[in-house]
């Protein structure tokens, strides 16, 4: 293949590059100004070249109309550059008011380039083969120059671009500047004939991928399916690099190895031949690929589509409840037979099923009884296994982040309604301190009530005040037994059998003053049930069990009402019990997670009602 045909198919390409770039970028624009700008610029360079190439063919009147034609492409640069950098905040005053008035800039370069064809600012030189070169004479000086001004206009508007952006759009301009390096090299050669430098242009052979490469940078960070694209060609040209190297080896040596036929054979068929044969084995790769995968995996039918819809439908669910649900669904409809997702320890009664089980290293999925399936149906829960485990980890950060926001929010409530808990105290305890100072001349009967009524007003605002507000500790040593002695000394246990089963010498670490909190609440609960029976009766036992300090308090009470469940009975305003607040165990139950213990209500001890509290004998040193 001589230069000229080298040359030829050179500018071929980069013509048909152009009319099929610009097609792409109007069809991808989506009311993007600054990509139908570009268009512009790749149309412009494919009727450059075009116009090379009718004057290859003789067509002179028609190659000279199309070079002189040149300042347009500049022009469209600069309308480009000027929508891509000014575009979203980092907007500049000059740069708004070149683009306003771009029309202007769009009519001068038309009249520019009809003043070029009217004069004749163009000739040809004889410069490869006898064949005709375009080259500018001296009437082509404003051409010229009118074009290389725009182009170093358009470079500057670039500049004050990266200057101003961040992030990717000044990557794609750094980019761009990498590509426009490479676009003056190539076109440097262009003009050497117009100043009389009679050299063929090489670097010209490689003008197609100015445009391409130019595109790819600006495109890449905002159509993101052109880097797919990107990484098949770049794949393909070092595959063709590749060929080129070997058949380049293999044609120097073939002589001295016996290929005298090979030996025989022009370098560049060689080339040609090994490019046909490369392109048709990537055509057909796709299918060949799919039916060694049916030939090797039978039952197997995944591909990007499949994975890509499994991956949706995982995300939509946000608990593990609706996660195994819409894994087993898509299993199922996949597989064409019912699939069983459980967690590890928890038995099912299908033969064939996945496992979910949490390891250090993260989440494991493991299919079990899978040795009737064929191969293809192994590799199918194999890669939903790994998928799914993915999901598993993804959605335990979630919850994760749910639950730690939830608990702030509870945090934040707790301390709002602390702050008015206090303001609201304020404001009842006034006027129940007049109320209680009024009836000091009241019958006595009266009086009575009066003051019983305010106490129990009292209480209630001193209960709320501790369940709202904040809870910190001090904690020190306690002994249990003389604690529990100063809490029934203070409480009204007449006509109440109170037995004490606790031995000397147990203690804990632990608020004296909110346990005995603790203890008060949940004896004089039991107190109010038992009070008034001929055979009241409460227990108070303690001991240790392993490493935690274990204190029940019984009564033979009446048996709790069985509605209630065992989280509720902890809740505020759930008691029902006459003069009671509501909010004692649910105090109870604040102090005793603050000591990190543990409450709960049990039936199986032998008495009717029994409360039971666990307190780590070795506190958390954060407390």
């Amino acid at each position: 293949m001589s230069l000229f045909n080298a040359f030829e198919l050179s500018v071929w390409v980069t013509s048909v590059c152009g009319v099929l770039v610009a097609a792409w970028l109007v069809w991808r624009a989506h009311r993007k100004a600054d990509l139908r700008a570009l268009a512009g610029f790749a149309v412009m360079m494919a009727l450059w070249c075009f116009g090379h190439l009718a004057l290859f063919h003789n067509l002179q009147t028609l190659g000279m109309v199309l070079l002189l034609a040149n300042p347009l492409m500049p022009t469209f640069f600069l309308h480009f550059a000027l929508l891509f950098v000014n575009e979203g905040s980092a907007k500049g005053p000059w740069l708004s008011a070149i683009a306003n008035h771009i029309g202007w800039v769009y009519l001068t370069s038309i009249m520019i380039v009809l003043y070029s064809i009217w004069v004749g600012a163009g000739d040809t030189v004889a410069l490869m083969d006898g064949r005709p070169f375009f080259v500018f004479n001296e009437l082509g000086a404003i051409n010229l120059g009118y074009t290389v001004l725009l182009g170093v206009l358009g470079h500057v508007v670039l500049i004050v671009g990266w200057r101003q952006h961040s992030g990717n759009k000044k990557r794609s301009i750094l980019a761009m500047f990498g590509v426009a390096a490479w676009g003056l090299l190539l076109a440097t050669s262009f003009v050497f004939p117009s100043f009389g430098i009679n050299v063929f242009p090489y670097p010209m052979l490689l003008l197609p991928s100015y445009l391409l490469l130019l595109v790819y940078g600006v495109v890449r960070y905002q159509i993101l399916a052109v880097n797919r694209f990107a990484n098949r060609a770049l794949l393909a040209l070092a595959m063709m690099l590749v060929v080129l190297c070997v058949i380049a080896v293999l044609g120097a040596f073939s002589g001295r190895i016996g290929l005298q036929a090979l030996n025989g054979v022009p370098i560049w068929q060689l080339w040609l031949y090994s490019l046909i044969v490369l392109l048709i084995a990537a055509m057909v790769y796709p299918w060949v690929r799919r039916f060694s995968e049916r030939l090797v995996f039978p039952g197997a039918v995944l591909n990007e589509q499949i994975l890509e819809s499994w991956n949706r439908e995982l995300n939509k669910a946000d608990s593990w409840e609706g996660l195994i649900a819409q894994g087993e669904q898509l299993l199922t409809q996949h597989l064409r037979q019912p699939i069983r997702i459980a967690f590890s320890g928890n038995k099912t009664s299908e033969a064939l099923h996945l496992t979910l089980q949490k390891e250090p290293s993260g989440w494991f999925v493991q299919p079990h009884h899978t040795e009737d399936l064929s191969p293809g149906m192994r590799l199918t829960l194999d890669v939903f296994s790994s998928l799914f485990a993915t999901r598993c980890e993804a959605l335990e950060r979630s919850l994760a982040l749910a639950e730690a926001e939830r608990k702030r929010l509870d945090e934040q409530h707790l301390v709002e309604l602390g702050s008015l808990s206090a303001a609201m105290a304020h404001e009842l305890r006034n006027p129940l301190n007049i109320i209680s100072m009024a009836s000091y001349n009241s019958p006595a009967d009266t009086r009575r009530h009066i003051q019983e009524q305010l106490a129990r007003a009292d209480r209630l605002v001193s209960d709320m005040l501790v369940y709202s507000g904040k809870l910190t500790l001090q904690l020190q040593t306690v002994s249990l037994k003389p604690l529990l002695g100063s809490v029934l000394s203070v409480l009204n246990t007449e006509q109440v059998l109170m037995t004490v089963q606790v031995a000397e010498g147990l203690q804990l670490q632990a608020d004296p003053h909110r346990l005995q909190q603790v203890f008060i609440n949940l004896i004089d609960n039991a107190l109010a049930y038992v009070r008034n029976q001929s055979d009241g009766s409460i227990c108070i036992e303690a001991h240790y069990e392993g490493q935690d300090l274990v204190c029940r308090i019984h009564n033979n009470g009446p048996a709790l009402d069985p509605s209630i469940e065992q989280e509720d009975l902890f809740r505020p305003f759930v008691s029902k019990r006459s003069g009671g607040s509501g909010l004692g165990l649910a105090i109870v139950r604040r102090i005793v997670d603050a000591h990190q213990g543990k409450i709960e209500h049990r039936e199986d001890l032998g008495w009717p009602v029994s409360f039971e509290c666990r307190f780590p004998c070795q506190q958390n040193s954060q407390l």
